[in-house]
């Protein structure tokens, strides 16, 4: 590893050989210690790192990644084909990014934040030939799946946020959307709601499984799905608000809403109240995510709760083991329901 020559006060220009010598160790022993190598004893190890902070050595590590190629640098990019003016700001998106950053750092690497607002088919390709990373996580499969096929292909290093597609040849690692969707349908369903709207962007990946857990729960319950009642919103926007609004303007009556989103969720309460309505008493509404707004909202949300932590986890030691060179499977994680005032047990 070569370290940046900071002089000391004799003027002279310290080597890594001088580090050697006063360790008595040879310069590739220098090296590996100083970049925790695991072959190098940890008493080793600690010694020489002491003698490089005394003689104020840091790690260039731009010289040292120059020569091996790499950046130690992950990027975690975030398409947004589907819904151009989405922020990065997203509750679940800087909860989600909180716990990656986490896990990268944790393996001593840099984090590079990408957001594409005007994806096309070769997007991802071009972000990988520019070699500013050395492997890539996407935050959402939106509507680039092919484009995501594409780049795998070709690149291993690749992971997804997201659901497992029938087609796909990338690793994706994300929540049971189908199951939470079920269960937050069979929940407001067993608190005798009947008629129970489906709120959100039904044909994008994850969501549409979401839909289907909705559909399925209403048939477990010996109901038929009211297609007038699967109703499009956005993340972002007033589009909840909005039609939510027309519904109760137009006199269609209705007691549930499954989001699916907690700020989809929280767009619905607030269309209520405007129109005089209650949650829960009139209305239960029920989101998905369990973002940190849920628990601090009035009336609180129950919703649908993604394990973030387990994802951010997975999603990165899968990535680093196929950094390795090793295979790695998609991977599921279990949701869960939690109930606050929304739309109580």
């Amino acid at each position: 590893m070569e370290l940046e020559k900071v002089r000391p006060k004799s003027g002279r220009a310290v080597k890594m050989t001088d580090i050697a010598r006063i360790a008595g160790v040879s310069s590739s022993t220098v090296s590996r210690a100083l970049a925790d190598h695991p072959t190098i004893p940890e008493a080793t190890r600690n010694t020489i790192q002491a003698l490089a902070r005394e003689h104020g050595y840091v790690v260039n590590r731009a010289a040292r990644n120059l020569r091996q190629s790499q950046t130690q640098t992950i990027a975690v990019a975030v398409p947004l084909g589907h819904e151009r003016e989405q922020l990065i700001s997203d509750p679940f998106f800087l909860r989600l990014f909180g716990h990656l950053a986490d896990e990268i750092s944790q393996r001593r690497y840099d984090i590079l934040l990408v957001r594409e607002p005007s994806p096309d088919a070769h997007w991802l390709g071009r972000l990988v030939q520019s070699q500013r990373a050395d492997g890539f996580i996407i935050v959402g499969q939106s509507d680039q799946h092919q484009a995501l096929n594409l780049a795998a292909r070709d690149y291993r290093p690749l992971v997804v946020f997201g659901s497992e597609l029938p087609d796909q040849i990338y690793c994706s690692v994300g929540s049971d959307n189908f199951e939470g969707g079920r269960l937050a349908t069979d929940h407001l369903l067993r608190s005798g709601r009947r008629r129970i709207l489906f709120l959100g962007p039904a044909e994008l990946p994850q969501i549409d499984l979401r839909l289907d857990g909705y559909r399925q729960a209403i048939g477990d319950h010996g109901l038929s799905v009211d297609e007038s009642f699967v109703l499009p919103a956005h993340f972002t926007g007033p589009s909840a608000h909005d039609a939510v609004r027309d519904l109760l303007a137009r006199g269609v009556e209705f007691d549930g809403i499954f989001a699916a989103s907690d700020g989809i969720a929280l767009s619905a309460i607030r269309a209520l109240e405007s129109a005089g309505m209650r949650c829960p008493d009139d209305i239960s509404v029920v989101g998905f995510d369990d973002s940190d707004l849920a628990s601090q909202s009035h009336p609180a949300l129950t919703t649908i709760r993604q394990d973030v932590p387990g994802i951010a986890a997975t999603i990165v030691d899968h990535l680093f083991r196929r950094l390795e060179g090793e295979g790695t499977y998609s991977s599921t994680l279990p949701v869960s329901l939690i109930l606050r005032e929304s739309a109580p047990g």
